[in-house]
């Protein structure tokens, strides 16, 4: 027997920064909520709501964190976590795909 995951995707995109950042929003049937989306090579600053995980499919940017003042290079298989309630600043080296895992 087969486990189904069910989940709503909505289907318009959310756009961000004059079409720097592209995503779309899936919420699973347990109440889950993520994001997929690319970001293209940019340096942008985004507030967030709920604690996020961002993880990162492919690509390459650093990031400075809530309460840091030094960049975090990473890239592709790796992922960073952002408290809720804060801003951090992502610069995108090589274009981003990514999964965001909210809560």
């Amino acid at each position: 027997m087969t486990d189904q995951i069910t989940a709503s995707i909505t289907t318009r995109a959310n756009v961000y920064f004059d079409g720097k950042c592209v995503s779309h929003s899936i919420q699973l049937a347990d109440g889950t909520k993520k994001s997929v989306g690319v970001i293209l090579p940019a340096t942008l600053t985004f507030n967030t709501g709920a604690p996020e995980v961002m993880e990162l499919v492919e690509g390459a940017c650093r990031v400075k964190l809530p309460g840091s003042t030094a960049w975090v290079d990473y890239a592709g298989g790796q992922s960073f976590s952002v408290p809720g309630q804060a801003a951090f600043d992502i610069e995108v080296t090589k274009t981003l795909h990514y999964i965001c895992h909210f809560g």
